[in-house]
């Protein structure tokens, strides 16, 4: 079964996380900047409250057997710090039920 992998992390491990793929042969993904908030609900310096912080959304379409080892690479490569840090992101995965390529009109 085909799998979506959403990553949220922050923006500074965007190009860590996406060469760690690349090296692992990981190379199709779609990549935005967004923004948003967790846990921490914003952040306060100074005077001035952050409601929503940036962050880069990945998505990453695959195959149920290399799920485990894209997640892996993820966790390994945008935590931030030695053992992360309120922020560093999520994980999120999906099941694929249908997927279709637009330039041939076929369903995969």
């Amino acid at each position: 079964m085909a799998m979506l992998i959403t990553a949220i992390v922050r923006p500074e491990k965007v190009y860590p996380v996406l060469g760690a793929l690349s090296e692992a042969g990981y190379y199709g993904m779609s990549r935005w900047d967004v923004v948003g908030r967790g846990k921490e609900k914003g952040i306060t310096v100074g005077e001035v409250r952050y409601e929503e912080m940036p962050k880069s959304m990945i998505y990453i379409v695959t195959d149920d057997e290399d799920k485990n080892e894209i997640i892996d690479i993820i966790l390994e490569n945008a935590q931030s710090g030695e053992s992360g840090n309120a922020g560093d992101g999520r994980i999120f995965v999906s099941p694929i039920t249908e997927a279709y390529t637009i330039s041939s009109s076929s369903k995969d």
